[in-house]
């Protein structure tokens, strides 16, 4: 297992597609990919959002969250949560999207700068114990990405699994 630090927890001051605030500590037990994007980063429409929609489809619901983080750090007044909104419904986005707490001192919204992303798009794997374990700036490669998500999926239940093939063949149960 790794040590790596906990994941600073979200500060979003709005969220869509969702009926409650979304917090990483509820999502504990699970893989959490969050996709900080912008609405208007080229590489956020053309690769990140498509890529961690796919995912979505593609992972169970119950082993994995994905999460979208609306972190606006320049063309503040062109992506305001009302043209958020109508975004997510022209690109069919139907996983939970949270708006990032602005900063009061400066252009990074809080969350981003908590996680010290170098902008967008920018993808975060949380593990299951909430501890974050990557962090990728820019377009990340499917197969990777897949194989990282799957990675994570499988710790943690390695042991019941190891315990399983006990059982199967014949000896004691460690369960």
């Amino acid at each position: 297992m790794t040590t790596a630090p906990q994941a600073p927890e979200l500060q979003c001051t709005q969220w869509f597609n969702t009926d409650a605030p979304v917090t990483l500590a509820a999502l504990r037990g699970k893989v959490v990919v969050i996709e900080a994007f912008q609405m208007l980063c080229p590489g956020c429409v053309s690769h990140g959002l498509p890529q961690v929609q796919k995912l979505r489809q593609i992972f169970p619901q119950e082993h994995v969250t994905v999460l979208g983080l609306h972190t606006v750090f320049e063309h503040h007044s062109a992506m305001p949560p009302v043209s958020l909104q109508a975004f997510l419904h022209e690109y069919r986005i139907q996983f939970p999207v949270g708006v990032d707490t602005p900063a009061t001192d400066g252009p990074i919204p809080r969350t981003m700068a908590a996680y010290g992303m170098r902008g967008t798009p920018t993808l975060l794997l949380i593990d299951r114990a909430g501890r974050l374990r990557h962090q990728h700036f820019g377009q990340v490669d499917d197969m990777a990405l897949g194989a990282q998500v799957a990675f994570l999926m499988g710790e943690g239940v390695t042991a019941d699994v190891d315990a399983s093939a006990a059982c199967a063949v014949g000896e004691a149960c460690a369960r």
